[in-house]
C-alpha cells in the first residue's frame, strides 16, 4: 500500500491541473459565499451559518473534477496499463487513489469553509444578523456551526470520492463528470417539480446532494427531510455504492 501511496501522490501533484482545481474549489467556495452573505438579509433566510457556507454548492464541482481526472486521465491516456503493470493489485490502486483524493478534498475543504466562515461572520451582522436579532455570532466556538462547518469539509471528502467511483466504473472523463453532475443536481431539480409532499420528501432525503447539504443547517432541524449526520450518512453510502461498483468493475474488465 506504500509504494501505491507513494506513486498515486507522485502522480496527483504533477498531474497538470490538480492545483488550480484545488485552488478553484476554494476560490469558488468563499467567492460565492462572500457573494451571497453580501446579498442576504434576515426577511430572507434564518440560517446564518447555512448561508455561509453557500459556496459548496461550487466548490464541489472542482472537487469532483479532480477526482474524475485522477481515473478517468490515466484511461485517457493509456496511463493506466502502466499503473496496474506496476501494482498488480487493482482493489489497492482504487483504496491508494481514494485514500489521496479524499485528503486533497478535504485540505481545500478546510481552507474553503474557514474562509467563507470568516466572510460570512464579517459580512453578515452587518445585514441584521446579529445577537439583537436572535442570530448568535457565526463562530466554531458554537457546537451547530462547528458541526457545519467540519460536516461542510467531509462532504467534499465524500464527493470526492463519489466522483473517483463513478469515473472508475465509467472510464470516460467527460462522461463521469456528466453522472455525477447528474447525481447531484437531478434530484433537487425533480423533488422542485413533484407535488406530492411524501415524494418530493422521500426524493430529499435520498439525494446525494440534499441529505449530505443538511449537515450545513443549524436551525429549524426539525422541518428538515433528513437530520444533518443521517444526511451525509447517505451521501457516504453513495459513494461507498459507487466505490465498490467501479472497484468491481476495475478487477473484472482489461486496462
Amino acid at each position: 500500500m506504500r509504494l501505491a501511496l507513494h506513486a498515486e501522490w507522485t502522480k496527483l501533484r504533477t498531474q497538470p491541473g490538480t492545483a488550480a482545481l484545488l485552488i478553484g474549489a476554494v476560490v469558488l467556495t468563499v467567492g460565492l459565499s462572500t457573494g451571497v452573505a453580501a446579498a442576504s438579509s434576515t426577511s430572507s433566510a434564518s440560517d446564518p451559518a447555512k448561508l455561509a457556507l453557500t459556496g459548496i454548492y461550487l466548490g464541489q464541482i472542482a472537487v469532483a473534477s479532480l477526482s474524475v481526472l485522477v481515473m478517468g486521465g490515466e484511461y485517457s491516456t493509456g496511463m493506466i496499463r502502466t499503473t496496474l503493470g506496476a501494482i498488480p493489485r487493482r482493489w489497492t490502486v482504487l483504496a491508494a487513489k481514494a485514500t489521496l483524493v479524499a485528503g486533497a478534498a478535504a485540505a481545500a475543504g478546510v481552507v474553503a469553509v474557514l474562509g467563507s466562515l470568516l466572510a460570512g461572520a464579517l459580512i453578515l451582522p452587518g445585514h441584521g444578523f446579529t445577537a439583537a436579532h436572535g442570530y448568535p455570532p457565526l463562530s466554531p466556538s458554537d457546537g451547530a456551526v462547528l458541526r457545519a462547518a467540519v460536516g461542510s469539509v467531509l462532504y467534499l471528502a465524500l464527493i470526492a470520492l463519489l466522483s473517483l467511483g463513478v469515473a472508475t466504473a465509467v472510464r470516460d472523463s467527460a462522461a463521469a463528470v456528466g453522472v455525477v453532475l447528474a447525481l447531484l443536481f437531478l434530484f433537487p431539480i425533480v423533488a422542485s417539480v413533484v407535488s406530492d409532499p411524501h415524494w418530493q420528501r422521500h426524493l430529499q432525503q435520498i439525494a446525494p446532494m440534499t441529505a449530505g447539504l443538511a449537515v450545513q443547517a443549524t436551525t429549524g432541524l426539525r422541518s428538515l427531510p433528513i437530520g444533518p449526520w443521517a444526511g451525509l450518512g447517505v451521501l457516504a453510502a453513495w459513494a461507498a455504492g459507487w466505490l465498490l461498483t467501479g472497484g468491481l468493475l476495475l478487477r473484472l474488465r482489461d486496462a
